[in-house]
């Protein structure tokens, strides 16, 4: 689309370049011959006619600059086609050429608008001047409709982008009192454009920003020092502030003076102010995703606490304060107690929801100067800024360990939260943010080795401790590029069979230091560092290895090993993979394995935990829980999840005392077995009035220190060795415990 401006400038210089057509109507062929010769130059074009009804006939199809028209012609007069033309409007010049010597003729000529009346023939010799004086003044005249119809193009187009224009556009006056606004007041500001004309400025500006308004919106420069992008809220009709927030709308203003044009000033005088004119564009909805990004990035995404750099930031700024005043500032960190058992037992969305519920008690429990902040995880930190003894932050303390009390619901039934707070104080702690969150958090640390559920302040002591954590972590990363574990097996054994059917995979790590490590020792740090994966494989794959072996030798071949696997496994995409792939390399059916999984697993309600269980129970593989009863599970998570074997937890085992005694726990764990069709094992049996009594109540397989001590493969394998060699375990149901030789005696 051409530019409408452009349009017309071309349109303009077309015209005033084209000949100019002159028609001459006379029925005289010697005058029509001398008009034509007389008249005829470079940039006319001449037309001849002879007749009244000829001109109208060329004058309502072509363009005609200048008619020169006798007053006698032989159809009509050229009186009634001077008339015609004036009644019509056609835009020409006409000249009266004629020898008629009545006056009537040429003062009704003259009156119709004619340029002249010449007669002829004695006005001829003029002729030449008076045409090219008509001829100027009618391409004058073009020119000036030319130009009339494009600055009524212009200020229609003006008019439409300023009406159609998502901006405030406006002009005041002199005093500052609006002369114009456009029409986008109405859905901007609720205002009609009559009810704000010629009213001041200040009754769409907010009261606040009052003094910063009026140099715009009395702006008197118009160069490139005037008012841009300025800032200005504005209100809306009746004081209705659009806002979001805690902030109101925001007007992005620009505005330079107006001056009049200029004429009458003389020389060394300046132009005359009349006023401004200004733009305004509605910046709310950028407004608002600033503030959007910028919370986002401060706070937390799920409880809405400001985050660990927001938290620094504050932090820093409290402790230049505080130096400055002579002041004490307190940092809490706050780790929530078993948080990492209600994600493993219910899942992350319940672990988020008591998150959120933790974070707004904790709200109640800060004063209103205090920063309440969630660094990640299930960890929290909290600034007590301007405090006059350290030992006030013990209050705070104090009152959030109270606000804990009463339970949260966690997946429909009741979770007592409990903390571990560790406070440093500055100065006395550390003069960086960093050291200061570095001590509550050492601080911290030594609460949850001393019990957990309780605050300590830090003190020098407690480097130790992180120190050694630290270490611990650094040697545990190592030992797994070292190769500095191995598997301990414990047999599992069938009392009614007098045979060893299965053995249980138990990792150790050799400590080059501390010595042999149980993994009570480390595996929940294994876990919390990321490090589980790495060290399950590396058990499975050696029990694999060995149990192969022990094949190849044709030691037991319909033998099982039982690994133990963590939740956090199931977690992860490609474990079934990895399973599967270590049976295969090594030429071991999956019969063979046992996979042991918490019971928090069964609370898993995720379909893709369920499908990986599943998966590998259909491949053959034996899926068992372990330490059944002592969680929450139900018998709707036994009902979902495809298990093949339930082990009673030794803490039943343990509560039968003597031959005699049984548990109703027990019993009912025997019961569910049979009601779902599932094997049944007990760990933990230290003792033979135990083992008569879970195979009274029906439990007939069985592992623990009664039959044997975890063993090293070495051993293992002699034992397995012997056993084959005798036919039997050598267990026997004798009535004399002391009859009853232990496996770790046979070798």
């Amino acid at each position: 689309m051409k530019h409408p401006g452009r349009t017309f400038s071309n349109h303009t210089y077309d015209c005033l370049e084209q000949p100019q057509r002159i028609l001459i109507v006379d029925d005289e062929p010697r005058m029509l011959s001398s008009l034509r010769t007389l008249l005829a130059g470079e940039g006319r074009e001449i037309l001849e006619c002879t007749t009244g009804n000829q001109a109208l006939s060329i004058l309502k199809s072509r363009e005609i600059d200048l008619v020169l028209l006798d007053v006698n012609l032989p159809d009509i007069s050229g009186l009634e086609v001077m008339e015609w033309v004036v009644r019509n409007k056609i835009p020409t010049g006409m000249i009266m050429v004629s020898a008629d010597a009545n006056i009537d003729s040429a003062i009704r000529a003259l009156r119709s608008g004619v340029v002249e009346f010449v007669r002829k023939p004695h006005g001829l010799d003029k002729i030449q001047h008076t045409v090219g004086n008509a001829l100027h003044r009618r391409r004058l005249e073009r020119s000036h409709a030319l130009m009339a119809a494009k600055l009524e193009q212009s200020e229609r187009l003006h008019r439409f982008l300023v009406e159609s224009s998502p901006d405030l556009i406006y002009t005041l006056d002199l005093e500052g009192r609006f002369t114009f606004i456009n029409g986008r007041v109405e859905s901007l500001l609720g205002y009609s454009r009559d009810t704000l004309i010629g009213k001041f400025y200040n009754v769409i500006v907010h009261e606040e920003d009052l003094e910063r308004a009026v140099y715009a919106f009395k702006e008197r420069r118009n160069d490139n020092r005037s008012t841009s992008n300025i800032e200005i809220r504005l209100k809306c009709q009746n004081n209705r502030y659009r806002h979001f927030g805690n902030r109101y709308i925001v007007a992005m203003l620009s505005a330079a003076g107006m001056y009049d044009n200029g004429h009458g000033v003389k020389n060394g005088q300046s132009r005359r102010f009349i006023g401004t004119y200004g733009v305004a564009t509605d910046i709310t909805e950028r407004k608002m995703a600033e503030d959007t990004i910028s919370f986002q990035v401060l706070h937390d995404q799920l409880t809405n606490l400001p985050n660990r750099r927001l938290f620094k930031d504050r932090l820093e700024m409290s402790m230049t304060q505080a130096k400055r005043h002579g002041r004490l500032v307190g940092t809490m960190f706050i780790d929530l107690d078993r948080f990492k058992l209600v994600n493993d037992t219910h899942g992350h969305s319940e672990g988020d929801e008591l998150l959120k519920g933790v974070a707004q008690r904790l709200v109640n429990c800060v004063r209103a100067g205090d920063t309440l902040a969630r660094q990640g995880g299930d960890e929290f930190t909290v600034l007590l800024p301007d405090l006059v003894h350290a030992e006030d932050a013990a209050i705070i303390a104090e009152k959030i360990q109270e606000e804990l009390k009463p339970p949260f619901i966690v997946g429909g039934q009741d979770f007592r939260a409990t903390a571990s707070i560790g406070i440093s104080i500055f100065p006395r702690d550390g003069e960086c943010a960093d050291l200061l969150l570095k001590n509550a958090d050492i601080a911290m640390y030594k609460v949850k080795a001393s019990g957990k559920n309780g605050y300590m302040f830090f003190n020098t002591d407690m480097n130790s401790c992180y120190h050694e954590r630290l270490t611990l972590e650094n040697e545990l990363r190592q030992a797994i590029n070292n190769s500095e574990f191995e598997v301990h097996y414990q047999p599992q054994v069938n009392v009614k069979s007098d045979r060893i059917v299965g053995l249980e995979a138990l990792i150790r790590w050799q400590h080059p230091v501390h010595g042999l490590l149980n993994p009570s020792g480390f595996i929940d740090l294994a876990e919390e560092v990321g490090l589980i994966s790495d060290i399950t494989d590396w058990v499975l794959n050696e029990a694999c290895r060995q149990l192969a072996r022990w094949r190849g030798m044709g030691l037991h071949d319909d033998l099982r090993i039982a690994v133990n696997f963590s939740p956090q496994e199931f977690i992860n995409n490609d474990v079934v993979e990895r399973i599967l792939s270590c049976l295969a390399r090594h030429g071991l059916p999956e019969q063979v394995l046992d996979v042991e999984i918490k019971e928090t697993l069964l609370l898993h309600d995720d379909m893709g935990v369920i499908d990986k269980v599943r998966h590998l129970r259909d491949r053959g593989i034996q899926i068992s829980i372990d330490d059944f009863g002592t969680r929450f599970s139900s018998l709707n998570y036994l009902r979902k999840f495809p298990i093949n074997t339930i082990k009673i937890d030794k803490s039943f085992v343990r509560d039968l005392a003597d031959h005699h005694n049984s548990s109703p726990i027990i019993h009912a764990i025997v019961g569910i077995a049979r009601g779902f069709g599932l094997h049944l094992l007990a760990e933990g049996v230290e003792t033979l009035d135990q083992m008569k009594s879970l195979q009274e109540m029906g439990c007939d397989e069985m592992q623990g220190y009664f039959f044997c001590r975890p063993l090293p493969a070495d051993e293992m394998e002699r034992l397995m060795l012997d056993s084959d060699r005798w036919g039997k375990t050598c267990f026997t149901l004798a009535v004399d415990e002391s009859e009853v030789p232990p496996l770790t005696q046979i070798e």
